[in-house]
């Protein structure tokens, strides 16, 4: 699949940011909203009201003309979400914008947040794609990341999953938690694949400012695993779930062959999509916009009218975002494609930039697509990239 990097391109996904969760889980800088352990939903005011805005954005956003092919509901936990909520949102996207025949819609779900009503509810809804946010397959490590799951509850989710046969079932796990041996990651990724997931997708993690973990640790310092360990965490994955089957499409994320994330390949490739929802990004004729983060200017905004107000993308950001998302991917980019879009000397110019890195074995060309080696080009992609945003910025 080759890019096309058009700013005029039509959206044809949409991502909506669903903000509540249990509790904050201590790695999170998300816009998400805590209801605590036994409002969901069915129960919740609070919930009832963000999905009644959230659809009059929906409503007063201007349709470009081509029905959704992929819609992605994201946190937040998108499963605390009542079936009627979920129908709701999803026949206010059809009304507006209509859904594309075999359209791709995901979900990310947690465990314990559900139950086999609720699974087989979304499912109705049109949901064919899940996301099951596991983290790790250690009650400690569970605990310690502050997830309000138990290792149990991880396999009954996957059960429930099974039974209602939705048939794209992804994985999440994070490497790098505090105190996470090599042989607790080696375990987790065994566990994982023992549960025949068609995708799964490895963060390591990052501590962010302003989190829990934020103000706990500093990266490098005890217990946090060493730069190291990480690198061999990374290495394991990558090794293990190759192994297993699983192509290495991009630096986070393995599949079964044919089972890659259709929406997520939108944000790789630099193409348009329509976000909605407080703290939610979209990137439409040209323009990248953020809402905003908190409830209350999110809610005020939306009754102003919903404006996006902010200048086109410079094409030199264009080209740095492209640089920074497609090589992400195994298949990296086009040469041709990004001639096309910003011209040969550009071309010649980035491969100027990359020539030692071509040297270390961390990038190389082939098949007229410029891409990161895996792993080590994967590994050290942060360095290649702000190589390139130095060079070009």
């Amino acid at each position: 699949m080759s890019q096309k990097f058009s700013v005029s391109e039509i959206a044809s996904s949409a991502y909506v940011h669903i903000p509540f969760c249990r509790r904050r889980c201590f790695y999170c800088d998300f816009p998400v909203s805590v209801v605590g352990d036994r409002l969901r939903g069915e129960t919740s005011g609070t919930i009832s009201q963000y999905v009644e805005v959230l659809c009059q954005e929906i409503a007063i956003t201007p349709p470009l003309g081509q029905p959704l092919k992929t819609i992605f509901f994201g946190g937040g936990t998108p499963s605390l979400l009542s079936i009627e909520q979920l129908q709701r949102i999803v026949t206010e996207l059809e009304k507006r914008f209509g859904i594309a025949s075999g359209a791709e819609i995901s979900m990310e779900i947690d465990p314990a947040t559900f139950d086999l009503a609720h699974i087989a509810g979304y499912r109705n809804v049109g949901v064919n794609r899940v996301s099951l946010g596991v983290q790790a397959f250690q009650e400690e490590l569970l605990q310690r990341a502050g997830r309000s799951h138990s290792v149990e509850d991880i396999f009954a989710a996957v059960e429930l999953i099974h039974q209602v046969e939705i048939p794209e079932f992804s994985l999440d796990l994070i490497s790098g938690l505090p105190h996470q041996s090599l042989d607790q990651w080696q375990d987790s990724l065994t566990k994982a694949i023992g549960l025949v997931p068609t995708h799964i997708s490895i963060y390591d993690l990052t501590i962010e400012p302003g989190t829990a973990f934020g103000r706990y640790y500093k990266p490098g310092d005890t217990p946090m695993p060493t730069d190291e360990a990480t690198v061999k965490m990374y290495q394991m994955g990558q090794q293990v779930l190759t192994s297993s089957g699983y192509e290495h499409y991009e630096i986070s994320n393995y599949a079964q062959p044919g089972h890659q994330c259709r929406h997520n390949r939108v944000y790789w490739e630099n193409r348009p999509y329509y976000g909605f929802g407080m703290g939610a990004a979209s990137y439409v004729q040209g323009k990248r916009f953020t809402r905003p983060r908190k409830t209350k200017e999110y809610y005020q905004w939306v009754q102003a009218g919903g404006v996006i107000d902010c200048d086109l993308t410079p094409p030199k950001e264009v080209l740095l975002e492209t640089l920074m998302l497609g090589l992400r991917l195994a298949e990296g980019l086009s040469l041709v494609a990004l001639a096309q879009a910003f011209g040969e000397e550009k071309v010649e110019e980035i491969c100027k930039c990359l020539r030692s890195y071509f040297e270390k074995g961390w990038v190389e060309v082939a098949d007229g697509r410029l891409r990161l080696i895996d792993p080590q080009g994967f590994l050290f992609s942060n360095v290649v990239l702000a190589h390139l945003f130095d060079k070009l910025g």
